[in-house]
């Protein structure tokens, strides 16, 4: 009988490779940044803060100065007409929640609070950055639009006291979409459990819409107002991600689970 080579006895595991995703542990977010270079994400971010306030004001402008008076605008003044005549007490509350989740302190106790927790559970700091550039970035872009785009509140009555701001965009709804996009995005990348994961996005999806909502229905804004501040906060939010946040990484390491594929090798005796 001939004798097997060493190594090759009882069991051909030793001449088999297992090849699966966790066979190299994929890049995190901040050695993407590092990688690119910080003053290309400098300028990545600056340049697309510009483009989106002018865009952002070329929207404000044209409805301001062209389309003022219009049917649009006649449109949007029934809309809010609308939102007075159904007007009842538990309706106002409700929509007074819908303001006080994307208000300045609540936002600012949402970031402090999550970029904490984000940091213990993940064991870094890119991402609660990432969240805090999603939020003064967004404030920024507003306030300049606001300051160049002066577009009055609608002629209804108004449930909570108007700021000093034009009502044009929503920083409401930008705000909601910013933080709690973002929220999104680094849960749905960093939770393995994809069932869990669904739930906190969708949460996080609803937020913006009911912030829009309830912006619309206590008379502080225009539709068009919160759509605008719903398309800005989200482009903001994806500039933010895809310079700061290019790479995700499951938060948990382990082997492959049930939904994962792994493919095994055959490797020649030598």
């Amino acid at each position: 009988m001939t004798a097997r080579p060493a190594g090759s006895a009882g069991s051909d595991v030793g001449n088999r490779e297992v090849v699966g995703r966790h066979s190299a542990t994929p890049p995190s977010p901040s050695d993407e940044v590092a990688r690119r270079g910080p003053w290309a994400a400098a300028g990545r971010i600056l340049g697309g803060a510009v483009a989106l306030t002018l865009g952002l004001c070329l929207v404000g402008w044209l409805i301001v100065d062209l389309l003022t008076p219009s049917a649009f605008t006649r449109w949007e003044d029934s809309v809010n007409e609308g939102a007075v005549s159904m007007s009842t007490p538990t309706l106002d509350q409700v929509s007074w929640l819908g303001s006080r989740v994307a208000d300045t302190v609540t936002v600012i106790s949402v970031l402090v609070v999550v970029g904490l927790l984000l940091r213990v559970w993940l064991g870094r700091w890119t991402e609660s950055w990432v969240l805090v550039a999603a939020i003064v970035g967004e404030l920024l872009v507003f306030l300049a639009v606001t300051f160049l785009v002066q577009r009055d509140r609608p002629d209804v009555r108004h449930l909570d006291a108007a700021p000093p701001t034009s009502s044009f965009p929503s920083g409401h709804t930008a705000a909601a979409v910013a933080i709690y996009g973002c929220i999104a995005v680094i849960v749905w990348r960093n939770v393995r459990r994809r069932t869990l994961a669904a739930i906190i996005v969708t949460l996080c999806a609803a937020i913006p819409v009911y912030v829009a909502l309830s912006r619309v229905y206590r008379g502080m804004h225009h539709p068009s107002d919160v759509v605008m501040g719903a398309i800005g906060g989200g482009i903001w939010l994806a500039i933010v991600v895809t310079t700061l946040m290019p790479a995700g990484r499951l938060a948990e390491a382990g082997p492959p689970g049930p939904e994962e594929d792994v493919d095994v090798r055959e490797v020649p005796a030598a």
